[in-house]
């Protein structure tokens, strides 16, 4: 008995050992001076490219406000007390700037403590309509753009709980308002509410294989806590505060106004609710209902949408995709399932689309047959439209240019490739506001025009293409011909006169917006934002290429220290995520930019570079799985092959010592990070953020693998680090947080897979984030991150001060 107390202290005391009840840490002054800098604004512009408005944010949320209250509910997370997500991004000051004047002007009458968010700008684009968040609820102001002054029109009764808050009637004079509704019960306390019963879940034999969703309803108090947080009231608010009903309190979704303005689609969500899919699968309702809220038409009602086929590419039957036509005043568009949402029945079309006018009591009309699964349309005129299609398990997606007016008319497919073949992408169709305010195809006789990203084998070269519609050809009229810079093309003002809306960068060149004229060829610049990374204006970057054991082509963003001298060799840091392709051919493909601006964003490894660390930040980590063959079929051999490459190239170059080189990656890039060291002996350590590393426990799927487990279940446990545990000999890093809402990557995932390690005498440390979801916000928080990662790395890679010769093979 003795013996056995004796050592069940020793394991409780080995147990407490073992723990850190570690305070928020800050990481040193070079990466702290790099993390900890003011933000450039947001910038919003008008379509004719006159008025801009800067919004100003913090970098961070701060643990406080990450520590308010937060119920998790059906996909969504919200605050109970001020009702709006509890996630939201708030913008915290306004200024204001003709994009013809040099200097912004300080927007005046903003709220004291501004918590802005929901940004909606006027038809006639003279005002933006705003959201604040007080500590009690929602508010929704109004800015002047003219007047560069904001004013409040409601009291703090806004529900912005399911979105769609706020919404312009066409008179620029009212918006439609979701307020809190006058019935709304008081919410359970679900932590202290006594059961009344179990809970329970029935199957009926229909096959339900969903992904592994979080934040759903878990009980019948949830479910009552959902719809009191969903019901709102309707309201007619004019800019001047002036409020009357316009529809009395439903669970509101989204609400959208026909181009005309005369008509509002409203959908609402009804019960049943569900326990395994999100809100946005739970049945619904959609309406048409006239400016005084009197109803027109239900034009859509939607099942609970629980059970679908097997397959990413299976949809529900029915409509779906309910929208307005763009350019006809008031007519519904939506698609509807051919093969009855199942990818493995075989038809010709996969998928149909009708449209159907105001007042939406006749027949409707079929305009368009896809190939495969509808992905959207572009609209021109009663003669003209361009629509798409994609199909994920071919990566195929093709465009059609068709005559809305006659459905019985084949269309013509203009391009039919694979979506993940940049080099092929022939670029979007530009579009501009027509005169009901939407954005239509930019229409010039039968000329259309095309903005591409210009990826290729010789560098990226955004461009502009004219299209004509009876010749399918394309003339190109613009390229862009930096060499040392980058030009992103966002939009086009007005290509009749050929002004064009850019943003230029270079490696240290902050991104400024500017306005072309193609023309004229002149740059007009509108914003002149500084560096916030002085520090790092003297980086050493490029893009470096190299080859995989099989041949493929290869490549990643490698940075060298800041102190570095040649002839030494430093440790590596390798950050990567990997990918999954259907050819080879797209995977060698070039999408790195040696211009794009260095931008050290909270997750990035750059930091490093202050410390005497070579960076190989994106490098390229294809997974390949060509004809019958499926990408995971292979994925440890291409992985590893992966990760040897990279190291074989940096260290050809002469910049590394081989044996101290690290590997980390956030989410999928967490997974890889695990499933290398466990399977190579390539790294001395590891960092992985956020990660899944058990895939039993997503066995209906996950990232690109569409196989269940019961399918393919060697597949799932040779990916699986967490079954492979034994095999960690190299020290890892585990970083997740508490709060992780991403589908699979759940915190157990992180903390089952530390218990194998530890239990197993593996190396590694497990550091839980309080009050964080996948991706980090809280100020205190990431910079904590830093620290683990700067102390972790300099234990087991700490930079050595020996002068290593280079190898004879160093290439420029």
């Amino acid at each position: 008995m003795k013996k056995f107390f004796l050592i069940s202290l020793l394991l409780i005391g080995t147990y407490l050992y073992s723990q850190e009840n570690s305070t928020y840490q800050k990481p040193s002054k070079e990466i702290l001076d790099l993390a900890d800098v003011s933000l450039a604004p947001g910038v919003q512009i008008d379509s004719k490219g006159e008025n801009m408005v800067l919004v100003y944010r913090d970098q961070y949320k701060s643990i406080a406000e990450l520590s308010e209250e937060e119920l998790r509910l059906a996909g969504l997370r919200i605050n109970p007390l001020t009702n709006i997500g509890s996630r939201t991004t708030y913008y915290t000051n306004l200024k204001v700037k003709k994009t013809s004047d040099k200097d912004a002007k300080q927007v005046t009458g903003l709220p004291q403590n501004a918590r802005l968010s929901g940004f909606r700008w006027s038809p006639d684009e003279s005002k933006i309509a705003c959201l604040n968040t007080t500590d009690n609820g929602v508010e929704v102001w109004i800015l002047n753009l003219v007047e560069g002054s904001v004013n409040k029109i409601t009291d703090a009764n806004i529900n912005a709980n399911m979105g769609s808050a706020l919404s312009w009637f066409n008179d620029n004079e009212h918006l439609l308002v979701k307020t809190l509704a006058k019935n709304r019960k008081p919410l359970i306390n679900t932590k202290v509410a006594v059961p009344t019963g179990p809970t329970v879940s029935v199957s009926d034999g229909s096959k339900a294989q969903n992904r592994t969703y979080q934040d759903l309803l878990k009980t019948p108090n949830d479910e009552f806590n959902f719809e009191q947080l969903a019901l709102s009231e309707l309201k007619k608010v004019s800019i001047n505060g002036k409020s009357e009903s316009y529809l009395p309190a439903d669970m509101y979704d989204d609400i959208d106004f026909s181009p005309d303005g005369n008509f509002i689609m409203i959908s609402k969500i009804k019960r049943p609710f569900s326990y395994l899919v999100t809100y946005s699968r739970f049945p619904s309702e959609s309406s048409i209902y006239d400016l005084n809220g009197k109803l027109v038409q239900t034009v859509n009602d939607v099942p609970l949408d629980e059970v679908r086929p097997k397959g990413f590419m299976a949809t529900r039957i029915g409509k779906r995709n309910m929208s307005w036509r763009g350019d006809k005043p008031a007519t519904l568009v939506w698609a509807e399932a051919l093969d009855n949402g199942d990818p493995e029945i075989e038809v010709e079309n996969r998928d149909a689309v009708y449209q159907l006018e105001a007042p939406f009591d006749g027949k409707s009309k079929l305009i368009l047959k896809t190939k495969q699964r509808f992905a959207g349309i572009s609209w021109g005129d009663d003669n003209t439209a361009v629509a798409y299609d994609r199909w994920w398990n071919t990566r195929n997606t093709k465009t059609y240019i068709f005559n809305p007016s006659n459905g019985n008319k084949s269309p013509k497919i203009i391009s039919d490739r694979n979506y993940q073949d940049v080099y092929s992408d022939p670029g979007n169709f530009v579009r501009s506001k027509n005169e009901f305010g939407r954005y239509t195809l930019t229409m010039n006789g039968d000329k259309l025009y095309l903005m591409g990203d210009g990826y290729s084998k010789e560098g990226q070269f955004p461009f502009i293409d004219e299209y004509d519609i009876k010749t399918n050809k394309t003339k190109r009229i613009y390229k862009s011909g930096y060499k040392d810079k980058l030009e992103s093309l966002n939009s086009a003002i007005d290509m009749k006169k050929g002004d064009i809306l850019v943003r230029i960068e270079s490696q240290t060149e902050y991104p400024n917006y500017y306005i072309r004229n193609i023309k004229k060829n002149t740059l007009k610049p509108i914003t002149t934002f500084e560096n916030p990374f002085k520090t790092l204006e003297s980086i050493n970057k490029r893009v470096i290429s190299y080859k995989r054991d099989d041949g493929l082509d290869l490549e990643g963003t490698l940075y060298l220290p800041l102190n570095y001298k040649d002839g030494k060799k430093y440790p590596m840091i390798l950050w990567a995520y990997p990918r999954e392709f259907k050819d080879k051919s797209s995977a060698s493909q070039s999408t790195s930019n040696p211009n794009e601006f260095v931008y050290p964003n909270w997750g990035s490894p750059i930091y490093w570079v202050t410390k005497g660390y070579v960076v190989l930040d994106d490098a390229a980590f294809p997974i390949v799985g060509e004809g019958d063959e499926e990408p995971n079929d292979t994925f440890i051999t291409q992985l590893v092959g992966n990760g040897k490459a990279a190291i074989d190239a940096v260290d050809d170059l002469g910049y590394i010592d081989r044996e101290k080189v690290a590997v980390g990656g956030h989410s999928y890039g967490a997974f890889m990070t695990a499933n290398l060291l466990s399977h190579s002996n390539l790294f001395a350590a590891g960092i992985a953020r956020s990660g899944a590393y058990n895939r039993t426990l997503t066995p209906f799927g996950f990232q690109s693998e569409e196989r269940s487990y019961w399918e393919a279940p060697e597949i799932y446990y040779n990916m699986s680090p967490f079954m492979h545990a034994d095999k960690m000999k190299t020290p890892l890093l585990l970083i997740h947080g508490v709060a992780d809402n991403n589908s699979g990557t759940y915190p157990l995932q992180s903390e089952r897979y530390f218990n194998a390690l530890k239990g197993l005498g593996a190396t590694a440390r497990l550091v839980m984030l309080p009050k964080e979801s996948h991706g980090y916000r809280a100020k205190e928080s990431i910079m904590h991150m830093l620290w683990e990662q700067d102390q972790w790395l300099n234990k087991y890679l700490k930079p050595s001060e020996d002068i290593v010769t280079p190898k004879e093979t160093i290439k420029d």
